[in-house]
């Protein structure tokens, strides 16, 4: 029998996802849908005439669905995924899990004091060039890693976060955070542990000069976007309010000992991550983030700028957003739903993610200091960690395998 899947939030990171969830007579089927805006549900009508279509997420989760897909903008996300938690139903989170350390904490305890299943859309762990570059970490190749770099050219930064609610930073905390969170989860699931300590600058540099605002409620993302769309200090109708960082980095002190660094900037030409993982033996380096770009190794010495010693082709792994990473995240996702276990993705790294971007935002927003990050309550690691099954042991949050 096809499992019954809601949606909450019928906007523009919906699409890839409904995609991939809605398998009729495969497995499962979209059964209801909850928007606050009255074009969003036409358009779900549209798509889905035998679903249900609400305004009410009480409505929503009254309707016998098995698992619900949290897709609402990031301020919502918590406490949208908590009623769904406490009603019993399995949650599918987009990241950032919340854009308040509590809140992300109140998520994973109502999680485990429900028994319900909470997963959190982490999608790049999926992602082929982030696979990829794990498994030559693991197979030891540039021996034991000591510094991660990531650069993160978001090139469509200005369309994509300047223009709605993500400009906010009372919707978002910051793009630090709610870009970030997907690569401050891949730094810690490269390096093997999570950060204990970071430290930030960052600033307004760009879209905080351009004049030229206006309300696009009603409107979606697709509706502005354009390439044409250049440069960026040519940009109009930006969000009413912007007031979030569109240049800003970070150093973080990882408790295994990595350095990692992460910079994003919005105002790029070319929209890719660049990650550089730095070991005792080598490093790696991918050249394009895409399927068919290249991932270089160097494991000799040279005497100055060299050609990779080996290079490995980022594969395709399905046809689906994200380089085939969609549809890997929502089959384990449903595989999650009907029989538990562990997954790639994991709420205490998402957490984990959260904590480290809000507490680099408090860094830049503040002197640039240090801030240490708090830890987890040991019993809540030790639940998740090993697949959200009650256990009486626990171990320290210092330990705790980066799954």
């Amino acid at each position: 029998m096809d499992l019954s899947i809601g949606i909450v939030g019928f906007g523009a990171r919906s699409g890839s996802m409904r995609a991939e969830a809605h398998r009729p007579g495969l497995g499962s089927r979209i059964t209801a849908i909850c928007d606050p805006a009255e074009a969003a549900r036409a358009a779900a009508r549209a798509e889905f005439p035998d679903a249900l279509v609400t305004e009410s997420l009480d409505e929503l989760l009254a309707s016998g669905i098995d698992a619900v897909l949290v897709l609402t903008p990031d301020d919502s996300h918590a406490a949208v995924a908590i009623r769904a938690l406490e009603a019993g139903i399995a949650v599918f989170c987009e990241k950032p899990m919340a854009i308040e350390l509590d809140d992300a904490d109140e998520m994973l305890r109502t999680a485990m004091r429900t028994g319900t299943r909470l997963y959190i859309g982490h999608n790049m762990r999926h992602m082929p060039v982030v696979t990829l570059m794990r498994e030559l970490i693991a197979e030891g190749r540039i021996g034991q890693v000591k510094a991660i770099w990531c650069r993160h050219f978001v090139g469509h930064g200005g369309d994509y976060y300047f223009k709605d609610w993500h400009a906010d930073r009372r919707r978002t905390t910051g793009l630090l955070l709610q870009k970030g969170a997907h690569d401050l989860d891949v730094i810690h699931w490269l390096a093997g542990a999570y950060a204990d300590r970071v430290a930030a600058m960052g600033s307004l540099s760009v879209y905080g000069d351009i004049s030229d605002r206006r309300d696009r409620s009603g409107e979606r993302m697709p509706d502005w976007f354009s390439l044409d769309n250049w440069p960026p200090t040519s940009l109009s109708g930006l969000h009413p309010v912007v007031d979030v960082e569109d240049v800003s980095m970070v150093n973080l002190h990882l408790s295994n000992g990595v350095l990692a660094s992460y910079q994003q900037c919005h105002f790029t030409p070319d929209y890719w991550r660049n990650y550089t993982v730095i070991g005792t033996e080598g490093r790696i380096e991918n050249l394009d983030d895409a399927p068919g770009g290249i991932v270089a190794l160097w494991n000799q010495r040279h005497r100055g700028a060299a050609a990779p010693d080996e290079t490995f082709v980022v594969p395709e792994v399905a046809d689906a957003g994200h380089g085939g990473a969609d549809a890997l995240l929502m089959a384990e996702f449903l595989r999650f739903v009907r029989d538990g276990g562990l997954t790639e993705t994991s709420p205490i790294a998402a957490r984990e993610a959260v904590a480290a971007g809000i507490l680099a935002t408090a860094s830049l927003r503040g002197d640039g200091s240090a801030i240490a990050v708090p830890s987890l309550d040991p019993d809540l690691v030790s639940y998740f960690e090993r697949g959200q099954i009650p256990s009486h042991g626990a171990y320290s949050h210092k330990e705790t395998p980066i799954r």
